[in-house]
């Protein structure tokens, strides 16, 4: 959950900082490739960092960090583009200027499955 959520704050701070080319502007306009590469090499070296908190090597929980920022990103464009077919702005109004408690969690939706099925069938004896 920390590198996923982080991977959602640091794509926003990259994206302000250097955002110039949008990635899927009919989705999500104000993400960026830039914010997207900044992101996912930021949270991938902060899930390498956490290695200690993990049964795995420095190598494998930068790996698994990666897989669970690419399988984040994806969450939030699929939910976007839910909302957009639906022609909902906001998943709700419980947390102001965040659309909703779901865009919190669109990330860790698609990536808490993926990292326990790798997890799984990779890792376990």
């Amino acid at each position: 959950m920390i590198v996923v959520q982080s991977s959602d704050v640091l794509h926003y701070v990259w994206g302000k900082l250097f955002g110039r080319h949008k990635i899927a502007p009919s989705l999500s306009p104000s993400k960026t490739v830039e914010g997207f590469v900044g992101a996912v090499a930021s949270a991938t070296a902060l899930g390498a960092a956490l290695w200690w908190i993990t049964p795995f090597s420095v190598f494998h929980a930068g790996l698994l960090a990666f897989i669970i920022c690419l399988m984040g990103f994806c969450g939030g464009l699929v939910m976007s583009a839910i909302k957009r077919d639906l022609g909902v702005k906001d998943w709700g109004s419980l947390i102001e200027g965040h659309g909703g408690i779901l865009d919190r969690l669109d990330s860790v939706i698609f990536a808490a499955p993926i990292f326990f099925h790798v997890t799984r069938y990779w890792w376990t004896p």
